[in-house]
């Protein structure tokens, strides 16, 4: 089989897939050997044991007691991604040719977003559709609403000029970022781009660099640059839930620093790591968060979810309205 190493990406906060190279190694099916080889590679690499009181050890001591020679690879399976799950990180993942470990923490918190709902009682059959945009004008053409639902890394200067020009004139937009799964974080950049007037510093970064739980590379800056163009001056209301993850919690983070952006909605599901992963000795392959993105304090809590400046959520008993939406409308009147 074939050893997955690490490579530092430079530019972390730019990185939106992970890379590897490979180097001969020996092959094992041996429950013990895989256990034992996924554990040591999480204990060393991984980035947020501190930050949520993960008693790895303990953890360790825990599956072990389930590993047993000639166990099914279904078993197997369900012990060591049962123990990737402990993490409580969606950038964690063991995968194979028949499932994949997922931990899920948009179950975190309540479902805050119906698409639904806002089609049938705030947009018009015919709202606008321009790349990864779903936009329209509410509140007799005030307020702009843009629908951005994945960091799909197509986001570029013809769709962002047109959907800014169109609401020039508004007095504020809504970007809805609920269940916004992530994605590619060059798209944070060109967006966040347009919402301001000068270089302006919005987290720090540092990547794990050794065995230790504490070992990682000194804090750098990320930036956001202004875009030589059409940008937008008004304020922003930018809606998020649990479901809004890895990039959007990147986004989210970033709005923290730009005065004319307010977050509004549920706590995000975290992500903030970048992950990057390798191959067991029995040919599965896992992945995990390996750095960090830190507040304008170097502090590394919003793993755990970054919090919204104005916390609202839906009410399922009145499907007739949304009520972050409503409170965002009220926001800009």
């Amino acid at each position: 089989m074939k050893k997955l190493y690490y490579i530092v990406l430079a530019g972390l906060s730019f990185a939106s897939c992970e890379k590897a190279i490979f180097e001969e190694d020996l092959a094992s099916t041996n429950p013990k050997e895989n256990f034992e080889y996924l554990w040591k590679e999480c204990n060393e690499k991984y980035s947020y044991f501190d930050v949520k009181n993960i008693d790895w050890n303990s953890i360790k001591s825990k599956y072990a007691a389930k590993i047993y020679d000639g166990m099914s690879q279904d078993s197997l399976f369900k012990v060591l991604g049962g123990m990737l799950t402990e993490l409580k990180d969606d950038h964690t993942n063991l995968i194979s040719n028949f499932n994949i470990s997922t931990f899920g923490v948009d179950y975190l918190g309540q479902d805050n977003f119906d698409w639904r709902v806002i089609k049938d009682n705030y947009l018009p059959r015919n709202y606008y559709v321009s790349g990864p945009f779903a936009h329209s004008f509410l509140n007799n053409k005030k307020i702009g609403y843009i629908r951005f639902s994945s960091f799909p890394g197509t986001v570029g200067e013809n769709n962002l000029d047109f959907v800014l020009e169109r609401y020039k004139n508004t007095k504020g937009l809504i970007l809805d970022l609920r269940e916004n799964g992530g994605g590619a974080v060059s798209d944070v950049f060109e967006i966040l781009s347009r919402f301001v007037e000068s270089k302006t510093l919005v987290s720090y970064s540092r990547i794990k660099t050794g065995p230790g739980h504490n070992d990682f590379s000194d804090a750098k800056p990320v930036y956001v640059s202004p875009y030589d163009g059409i940008r937008y001056k008004n304020k922003v209301i930018v809606l998020v839930d649990r479901g809004t993850y890895s990039a959007g919690s990147s986004f989210s983070l970033a709005t923290k620093a730009l005065p004319n952006m307010v977050l509004m909605g549920d706590t995000t599901g975290g992500g903030l790591g970048l992950p990057n992963g390798g191959q067991l000795p029995n040919g599965w392959t896992y992945r995990f968060s390996i750095s960090q993105e830190l507040t304008l304090d170097k502090n590394p809590d919003y793993e755990n979810g970054v919090p919204p400046d104005i916390k609202v959520l839906f009410n399922w008993n009145d499907l007739t309205k949304d009520e972050i939406l409503e409170r965002a409308i009220l926001e800009l009147q």
